[in-house]
């Protein structure tokens, strides 16, 4: 697929690369990362970084606007996004082929073509990997991209200590650091939290349940956000912050937005991506997200994830 996708990108004058709605850091990494490898191996070629913005995101890079017409004959491919509902602009429909590149669960196997690999440990890291298999035929990886990819990396790693951290992560990290970036203002900018979010974090750390079966479970409705003058994605960075805690299995947090109920799953070893599935969510087997529009539904999701824990 590797091969492929360099002959597309060869063949192709314009190029579009979209992420996921509500991106990560390994969404922007590996979209801008690509962006920046494809601008500096072909500078005559037309290329888009497009999508929402997330203003928190702005450390790591800003996207492109632009208009429809510009899909007309266009390469398209979508970074780190595991089915289309998730894809951010739908305008992805436009262009003339499609291919998909992610680390997700193949579920829904959208595109023209599809490279995924579910053993990477982000698409950031896929992508160092693909500008690797293509450096003696024509791709080339500048001081930007390479600060992308590591920032990708970093944060789907949760700074290399997630399982799916392998040795090929440490090796291609370990190639990334030898570009000019600072690794010191790159971690300041993804790790600083506000007072009031670390305030936030106080309040989940002292009102989190925990079952006899290893399940803890937070709730954080839009009343104690407005407490703690928080939004639901800075809430949505404490999420890791009970994989500290003994005993803990799996967990779940329940916050509220602005027109449903944003359901973030983590586990230490069971497998959660299916009990996400029964919400029409899905992710990683250790790390997946739903949504729920009741708060009567969070009973049933802590009745699922209780049957996982008891079953691991």
């Amino acid at each position: 697929m590797k091969e492929k996708i360099l002959e597309y990108i060869k063949q192709y004058e314009t190029i579009i690369v979209h992420r996921h709605v509500r991106p990560d850091p390994d969404a922007y990494g590996s979209q801008c990362g690509l962006v920046e490898i494809v601008k500096a191996s072909f500078p005559e070629k037309k290329v888009y970084a497009v999508g929402e913005e997330d203003p928190s995101l702005h450390f790591m890079s800003r996207l492109d606007t632009i208009a429809d017409e510009v899909y007309q004959g266009a390469l398209v491919i979508v970074c780190d996004t595991a089915n289309v509902e998730r894809i951010c602009d739908t305008r992805y429909t436009l262009g003339d082929l499609l291919i998909k590149i992610d680390h997700h669960p193949n579920e829904d196997p959208y595109g023209d073509f599809r490279w995924v690999d579910t053993t990477a440990s982000s698409v950031s890291e896929m992508i160092y990997e693909f500008y690797l298999f293509g450096k003696d035929k024509g791709l080339k990886i500048n001081d930007k991209a390479a600060r992308l990819l590591y920032g990708g990396i970093v944060g789907d790693t949760g700074r290399f200590l997630f399982p799916s951290t392998t040795d090929k992560t440490f090796a291609y990290a370990g190639e990334l650091i030898h570009y000019k970036f600072s690794r010191t203002e790159l971690y300041d900018s993804m790790y600083d939290l506000e007072p009031n979010i670390i305030k936030l974090n106080g309040y989940i750390l002292q009102n989190f349940e925990l079952s006899d079966d290893g399940v803890a479970s937070v709730i954080l409705n839009k009343e104690l956000l407005d407490k703690y003058d928080a939004i639901a994605p800075q809430a949505s960075l404490l999420v890791g912050t009970l994989g500290n805690v003994k005993g803990v299995k799996a967990w779940v947090f329940f916050i509220e937005e602005e027109d449903q109920i944003r359901v973030r799953l983590r586990s230490k070893g069971p497998i959660i991506n299916g009990v996400a599935r029964k919400f029409k969510g899905g992710g990683h087997p250790l790390a997946s997200g739903a949504s729920i529009y009741s708060w009567d539904e969070t009973e049933e999701v802590i009745r699922e994830l209780t049957e996982v824990c008891k079953n691991y």
